[in-house]
């Protein structure tokens, strides 16, 4: 894919010269023998085609710091049919793209700006055990100020004795090549920037770092702002999947924005309870019919709640089967997040860390998430390889 194709305005979605580059082909040839790759080599020669089933979390930040122009452009151009900006706010209240409301200090250069006396934390150095550390917000700063930083790939090197070198730490899976530069935007902008390149939109109001009201801004003023402008720029509600992990949050555009409301999609954490275990649904701390009684559609966990290993295969885990039953459409994330899987695949691979010994389980994995799981969509670090996925399976 040419980095060419990159740089200055965004392209018309007709223009996009859409691309899956190696990454696909290279994948498929790791496969074991069998009808998934003999499928997905049948598929070599296909034009790409962008797909809803392909989703660009925060773009593709394997190759672009993530919630930048540069990083959903390459989103885009590899298929993504839907894009992602995680909305946070400034000190004025204005919405922008972020991850989170405090990791200012792991995605920009905020440390070595003249912002850097904004952290609610100082950097400070690693010594001996205590590794370095620092927490900058968005809410501590206004969107001028935010505009001056310079976004960077999302690290921190915790044995760093400078504030210059806490910013590095990049994974080497992840290209450093195009940080420096990398354009952040505000949500508004993320809007118009998606609606170019003909893509879709999935917004996650993130939890606030702050406690609310903050400066007079409510939790609902924060929901319902991140609507009203879809609703400005024309958007209709049927191109929208706006996520929380706050109930809260998906409830109250379910009552106050309907329309928008059908597609809101519930981020569960279920993970980070105590005792949680997918394959128990006697641990399961949501009941998936009451949830979908109150007009919930969308449920959103992290892929290894959905699958579990049996007699040495991939198979659908009492969680999704039990939300399947109750009506729920699942969307899960998130794909190539991991890096290398030589090793087991880590935390988005950890119930079937048995089975994952190197990168073509991103295939078989994805695989028994679209055809037994039946989800509706894949979040992925590089949208390609699910893209290529769904333009060879029709979906």
């Amino acid at each position: 894919m040419s980095t060419a194709a990159f740089a200055g305005n965004p392209p018309a979605a007709a223009d996009a010269g859409l691309s899956y580059g190696p990454r696909p082909a290279y994948l498929i040839s790791k496969l074991p023998e069998g009808a998934l790759k003999d499928n997905l080599q049948s598929c070599l020669g296909q034009t790409p085609q962008r797909t809803d089933f392909s989703i660009g979390h925060r773009g593709a930040p394997l190759l672009f710091p993530e919630h930048t122009v540069e990083s959903n452009i390459a989103a885009a151009q590899m298929g993504a049919g839907i894009l992602e900006c995680d909305v946070t706010f400034t000190k004025d209240l204005e919405l922008v793209c972020r991850h989170a409301q405090n990791d200012l200090h792991t995605t920009t250069n905020i440390l070595t700006s003249d912002l850097a006396d904004t952290c609610i934390t100082p950097f400070t150095p690693a010594d001996g055990g205590t590794p370095a550390a620092a927490e900058c917000r968005t809410s501590e700063i206004t969107l001028a100020e935010f505009r001056t930083l310079q976004p960077k790939m999302d690290s921190a090197d915790k044995t760093a004795l400078t504030a210059a070198a806490y910013q590095g730490g990049t994974a080497g899976w992840r290209s450093t090549l195009f940080a420096d530069d990398a354009t952040s935007m505000t949500h508004a902008e993320s809007i118009e920037l998606f609606k170019s390149l003909g893509a879709k939109f999935t917004p996650e109001l993130k939890s606030p770092a702050v406690e609310m009201p903050f400066n007079g801004f409510s939790q609902a003023d924060y929901a319902q702002k991140l609507i009203d402008e879809y609703k400005a720029a024309g958007i209709p509600a049927s191109d929208v999947w706006a996520q929380s992990f706050n109930l809260d949050d998906v409830l109250y555009w379910i009552e106050n924005e309907p329309e928008f409301g059908k597609q809101a999609v519930f981020l569960d954490a279920s993970y980070d309870l105590d005792g949680f275990d997918h394959n128990n649904p006697a641990t399961f701390p949501h009941d998936f019919a009451e949830l979908h009684a109150k007009g919930v559609n969308y449920i959103a966990p992290p892929m290894w709640m959905l699958v579990t290993s049996e007699d040495g295969k991939i198979v659908p885990s009492a969680y999704a089967k039990a939300a399947k039953a109750a009506g729920l459409k699942l969307i899960t994330w998130t794909l190539e997040r991991s890096g290398p899987l030589a090793s087991g695949g880590g935390w988005y691979f950890q119930s079937v860390s048995g089975l994952t010994t190197d990168d073509s389980m991103y295939y078989q994995l994805l695989d028994v998430l679209a055809r037994d799981v039946g989800v509706e969509g894949v979040f992925s670090d590089w949208p390609a390889t699910t893209t290529y996925y769904a333009n060879c399976m029709g979906l």
